[in-house]
């Protein structure tokens, strides 16, 4: 008797509920007075505010196929034009059949499932309507705290207040349709999926508006409990739910009782492609990350790294990059056949298209990942410390380019001639230094470990002659090479900066003996590619919001950091290299390319840097010990062979030549421009100079060729 009482007693409060104004004369039944109701209500607010509703942020290749996804929730907004028939029809009728007939509460379902909730002791029905459900749900996905969300998820009927104070707020601001939308795209479906399209995605790998009956009745039985009708872990369970949609729909008359019959017995079909979030499992790991790693330091995306990582995550965005799928299949070989993730060496290769700085492919032999055992590592060797995370390593003799740059840069003609002995005693005094520069002093050795004698720019530079370079850059300076190598995007820091005086500034500079990335090299050796022309390296061309609007676009930044006649003076030197004898030769492409070698004392790196007109790249082998710090390559196995000499020309250069034979495959014939007004073009020979070299002096001997 006290039983029904109180279910007449609640149901006269139901009943006194006004929808328009929510006037509710007494709410006894929960130990609350009117007037505690009343006031509540008065201060709530008067509409629901609906935030944006994190998406998935798609990354694409130039092409714009997908690399990769990431997300915190695994959702794609659609319309409601883009659902299924049979997937609304569903949803609605397992739900709120009655949701396009009744406002913000239906009167019916709330009395029908409170009486026989109260009948069976149990929550048997649930009676909140579809607004009342997207209520809660907006008000669980917009809670900051652990708190919120329980307040949001409290079983009590002062939230039931709340939520259908909010619920009248959206039917009096928003259409049916709108409102049934935003269910959609709102509702956890269970295994990760937020939102009909990814859900339908995930379980059947077709667009929510391809959903037939049987797929939909299954994603529509999934909203009342989705951890527990999963049908990745309890298919008995969500095969029992989806016959209860579908015995649900044919008793309302959405569908004749044989279909669902004939549904019934039917598996759940499904077919579920691979999980992707994030890098790891990305086409292209290293290159996502690098994505990912260059996109957090863009402030434009939000003021602090955690904005930022939010919007990467959640807004939806789509990323267009200008990965090259086949540069970088080429590339992924070339570096894999050539040194072995297990090994205690890195192997790299950076790709850049000269003019645009577009970086088309990055490589690393050892893959991006958290598995020790099998060589992978979520350091990137390949970028700049500052976004990959991981040290650089000393580049050699590659830094010669920029010596010889500056001295061109000077007006000093090609046919410079030296006498290049080995040793060679410097005097560090001799040495002019950038005004922030420390002031030099003591002397120093200087040996070849190729040639030796008279060499003018063509030879010196072909051969990688120490001491030819060294008495280059005393005549010039160590400041302009020094500033030239960061304008063409060299990562250096200046020695006025944090932490004093670098090692860079010293006569050992022009051997490189500065850590850096393969990245880095390529898009300074791009520079002389593109005749002069820098361009600072980038992997994303463009962002779009989740609604297709241009969020930004990332244009080309180039200056011209030397003249034309310089840069073309450089490649007629470098192309040397892989010409005839060169030391690269073997590497030589179908067209016009020009390189630079690099090794440093005891064999701890080796280099190889070159371009042809159309594309330029850097390929690096780094001795590691088994923490990662550098050390030598002498007596370790590389490539499945032990190394007895290294050398940039026959461990690093191969790695280029095997990918860029690839590439070039995607090029007219194109020569290099003749340097036209730069005196000595073409002469090699080598005359006396016309005065006693100055005395020999400088300093610490880092690089070879």
């Amino acid at each position: 008797m006290v039983s029904h009482l109180g279910v007449m007693v609640v149901v006269a409060a139901v009943l006194g509920v006004v929808v328009s104004g929510l006037a509710i004369p007494f709410a006894g039944v929960l130990g609350f007075t009117a007037r505690t109701v009343a006031s509540g209500i008065d201060e709530l607010p008067q509409e629901l505010v609906t935030d944006a509703l994190p998406q998935r942020t798609r990354i694409v290749d130039q092409r714009g196929e997908t690399i990769a996804t990431l997300y915190d929730q695994n959702r794609v907004n659609v319309s409601l034009k883009d659902v299924s028939r049979p997937m609304v029809q569903a949803i609605v009728s397992i739900e709120d059949f009655r949701f396009y007939q009744h406002g913000a509460l239906d009167l019916k379902g709330t009395l029908r499932a409170f009486v026989s909730n109260q009948a069976s002791d149990s929550v048997v029905q649930g009676g909140s309507s579809i607004t009342q459900q997207l209520v809660k749900l907006t008000l669980i996905q917009q809670a900051d705290s652990p708190e919120e969300i329980a307040a949001a998820q409290d079983d009590s009927y002062a939230r039931k207040i709340n939520e259908l104070r909010y619920a009248i707020a959206l039917e009096q601001e928003h259409s049916k349709d709108w409102i049934l939308e935003r269910y959609l795209n709102t509702a956890y479906f269970g295994d990760g999926a937020y939102g009909v399209q990814a859900a339908a995605r995930n379980y059947f790998d077709v667009n929510a508006g391809q959903l037939n009956l049987r797929q939909a009745a299954m994603l529509a039985g999934l909203v009342q409990n989705p951890g527990r009708f999963d049908p990745t872990n309890s298919p008995d369970l969500a095969t029992e739910r989806r016959n209860v949609v579908l015995n649900r729909m044919a008793e309302l008359g959405v569908i004749e009782q044989q279909r669902a019959d004939q549904l019934k017995t039917r598996k759940l079909g499904l077919d579920q492609p691979a999980k992707q979030n994030g890098c790891v499992t990305s086409r292209v790991p290293l290159f996502c990350d690098y994505v990912v790693s260059y996109l957090k330091q863009d402030r434009s995306l939000g003021r602090t790294p955690r904005q930022r990582e939010q919007m990467l995550k959640r807004g939806g965005l789509t990323i267009r990059t200008t990965v090259d799928f086949k540069y970088q299949e080429a590339a992924d070989q070339a570096v894999s056949d050539n040194v072995f993730p297990r090994e205690q060496a890195i192997g790299a290769l950076a790709v850049v298209e000269p003019g645009t700085g577009e970086v088309k492919a990055i490589s690393q032999s050892r893959p991006y990942g958290a598995d020790k055992d099998a060589g992978e590592t979520f350091l990137n060797y390949v970028i700049p410390q500052e976004i990959g995370k991981a040290n650089g390593f000393q580049a050699g003799s590659t830094f010669k380019s920029f010596t010889l740059a500056a001295a061109l840069e000077d007006g000093l003609p090609l046919s410079t001639t030296y006498n290049s002995l080995s040793p060679m005693t410097f005097d560090q005094a001799n040495f002019e230094t950038c005004d922030y520069g420390p002031d030099l002093g003591g002397t120093f050795p200087m040996v070849n470990s190729t040639s030796s004698g008279l060499m003018n720019m063509y030879s010196g530079t072909r051969l990688s002659v120490n001491t030819y370079f060294i008495q280059l850059e005393e005549e010039v300076g160590i400041c302009k090479p020094f500033e030239l190598a960061r304008a063409m995007g060299v990562r250096l820091t200046s020695p006025n900066g944090e932490g004093g005086v670098q090692p860079e500034m010293y006569p050992n500079f022009t051997l490189g003996v500065a850590d850096v990335s393969p990245l880095e090299m390529a898009e300074a050796y791009a520079t002389f590619a593109a005749r002069g022309l820098h361009c600072e390296s980038r992997p994303v061309t463009q962002i779009r919001d989740a609604q297709g609007n241009v969020l930004k676009n990332y244009p080309a930044q180039c200056d011209q950091v030397m003249e034309q006649s310089t840069a073309d003076a450089v490649s007629d030197v470098l192309r040397g290299v892989l010409e005839g004898s060169g030391f690269a030769a073997a590497q030589a492409l179908d067209q016009p390319s020009a390189g630079k070698t690099g090794t440093t004392n005891d064999g701890n790196s080796v280099w190889f840097a070159g371009y042809m007109p159309g594309m330029a790249a850097a390929a690096m082998i780094a001795g590691v010990t088994e923490a990662g710090e550098p050390d030598s390559l002498l007596y370790k196995t590389v490539g499945g062979s032990t190394v007895y000499s290294a050398s940039g020309s026959g461990f690093a250069a191969p790695i280029w030549g095997e990918a860029m034979r690839v590439i070039d495959d995607d090029f007219e014939y194109e020569d290099f421009v003749y340097p036209s007004g730069v005196s000595g073009v073409g002469n090699t020979s080598v005359a006396p100079p016309p005065s006693p070299s100055p005395p020999q002096n400088t300093g610490r001997g880092r690089g070879r060729g």
